[in-house]
């Protein structure tokens, strides 16, 4: 499972849509949430999504109507996706999983549940990804949600985990601080791009990184923020201050 899964939930019912959207935060996962297909859509996150959990009955287009939609488009055909909803007969049941649902759960159900189900999905997606990432004395375990230096555990809050951990794996590679917003924090996130500034000021600090020549995340003027990748950084390896 890559950092911080990406679930995408469409669920028109407010109080619904706050309790799955809490439970699955709570299971460590990044979660946007929509009222309606529309909303999704036009906030352009399915691209990025790892699983969608979707509601039959909705306002506009019907969650069975979407999901058509989406296994008829080419790069959205393999999301796994998991059908919520009331209907219990098991016509309904199998109608649905013959559309493209790879699972279904009928309301009402338990948190513990909808998290196991959802955490499945993710399991049968990517069962190749590595449940740990390494550069240079840095180690992160997505699994257990640590990160170490020289083998010192990291004090790290959920966030500051979450972009630790997304950096490091795609070590190398630059980042906007909008980007990251998006990344790690979600699309419906309402803060500003001083939140990642404040995030990677705390990060340095725990690893123990000189921002003028840091050996882990650097600054790249008028671009953004990237972790280096040791592994392009040949024998000379950066010293740890910390």
């Amino acid at each position: 499972m890559k950092t911080m899964s990406h679930v995408v939930v469409i669920e028109d019912e407010g109080t619904v849509r706050d309790v799955l959207r809490f439970h699955l935060e709570r299971a460590g996962l990044q979660v946007s949430a929509f009222a309606s297909t529309r909303e999704a859509d036009e906030a352009g996150t399915l691209h990025r999504a790892d699983a969608l959990v979707l509601d039959w009955m909705l306002p506009g287009e019907s969650g069975l109507s979407y999901l058509r939609r989406l296994r008829a488009d080419a790069e959205l055909r393999r999301l796994p996706v998991l059908m919520l909803t009331a209907r219990a007969a098991e016509a309904e049941r199998v109608e649905g999983l013959e559309t493209g649902a790879d699972d279904y759960l009928t309301k009402p159900f338990s948190a513990a549940e909808l998290v196991a189900r959802v955490r499945a999905l993710l399991r049968r997606s990517q069962p190749d990804t590595p449940q740990t990432l390494g550069n240079g004395p840095l180690t992160v375990d997505l699994a257990a949600a640590e990160a170490r230096v020289n083998g010192r555990a990291l004090a790290l809050t959920r966030r500051e985990f979450d972009l630790l951990a997304f950096l490091t794996q795609n070590a190398g590679r630059v980042y906007s601080r909008t980007e990251l917003l998006d990344r790690v924090w979600g699309a419906d996130f309402l803060g500003g791009e001083r939140t990642v500034d404040q995030h990677v000021t705390q990060l340095r600090a725990h690893l123990g990184d000189d921002p003028g020549k840091p050996s882990f995340l650097e600054t790249v003027r008028g671009k953004g923020y990237r972790m280096r990748a040791w592994a392009a950084q040949g024998a000379a390896r950066p010293e740890v201050t910390r």
